[in-house]
């Protein structure tokens, strides 16, 4: 059918854009993520909805499509809570510490899923460091256990998805795609998503869609992207229980009080390392992490 009339409406620029509604939405991400319209059309809709930006409506369809499209992680059989992880920024400036993050819960006895992709050439990933960690790249789906991390590449959860993030490589922009996947539940089974934001002005549209699709989630703000909490300094941390939302915990103020020992490189081994460090007691866990944790391990004990 093609998804031209849909770009008539939100191709008008920022100002004269019209909204589409959710079922519109689910249409339009459906026929994106099945690739049955064109790289044409695929790149006006990228660059159309980066102009307008998302509605909660919007992205509540666009997520139904996916939702309705994933190869979705089963329940293990303990009946367990799954925390995600989704990975998609990397290391630029500081060390990718959401696999820190993970092992920390995983050995509190929580199931965990990590899932992503490399969208920029220059970054180091949750998945290079994971893989160093013993934590292999997994090739389908399958339950997880208590106490495990299991990594899952996006092109397994959904081919589709992985195209639409990769035309970044292309245009040079970020697209809807990449909210998407931070907001998505790759759950068959009860599940407690961890999402992240960089700008302020995305928690009042995260929440919305949130609140909208009833979601069980942690909102914080991540460090350049990631959903670990910065280990400099506690951020904010919102928790949605059936799309309600409550702080669980205040941003720290102030200045920092002291800054923690963190690798000097970014790299993948030097990351591994100091990981690998925390975990065996030699150097402390980030008060930050810690608290984020804590958190957690609070939220799916009592769900």
């Amino acid at each position: 059918m093609g998804i031209s009339h849909y770009i008539k409406e939100i191709g008008r620029g920022k100002d004269g854009a019209r909204p589409l509604t959710r079922e519109q939405a689910t249409d339009l991400f459906g026929q994106l993520l099945d690739g049955s319209v064109s790289d044409l059309e695929v790149g006006a809709f990228c660059i159309a909805m980066r102009i307008k930006g998302e509605t909660a409506e919007e992205m509540a369809g666009f997520l139904d499509a996916t939702h309705a499209r994933l190869h979705r992680i089963p329940a293990n059989a303990e009946g367990r809570i799954t925390v995600v992880l989704p990975s998609y920024n990397g290391a630029r400036k500081l060390p990718v510490l959401t696999p820190l993050l993970a092992l920390l819960l995983a050995r509190e006895g929580v199931p965990v899923l990590v899932h992503g992709t490399a969208t920029e050439t220059k970054r180091v990933f949750a998945s290079e460091v994971l893989a160093l960690l013993g934590v292999p790249t997994a090739s389908q789906v399958g339950p997880i256990a208590p106490g495990e991390v299991a990594f899952v590449p996006t092109e397994v959860l959904n081919p589709g998805l992985k195209r639409l993030l990769d035309v970044r490589r292309t245009i040079g922009l970020r697209n809807t795609a990449h909210s998407l996947v931070k907001l998505m539940n790759p759950c068959a089974g009860p599940a407690l998503l961890l999402s992240s934001y960089t700008h302020p002005e995305y928690v009042v549209s995260m929440a919305a869609t949130f609140a909208l699709m009833g979601s069980h989630a942690l909102l914080l703000r991540g460090t350049e992207g990631e959903v670990v909490a910065d280990p400099r300094r506690v951020p904010q941390m919102d928790l949605f229980q059936h799309g309600e939302r409550v702080c669980v915990q205040e941003a720290q103020g102030g200045s920092l009080a002291n800054v923690p020992d963190l690798p000097k490189e970014i790299d993948a081994a030097s990351t591994a390392a100091y990981i690998q460090a925390v975990l065996a007691g030699t150097l402390p866990v980030p008060h930050s992490i810690k608290q984020q944790v804590e958190h957690i391990l609070r939220t799916v004990s009592a769900s």
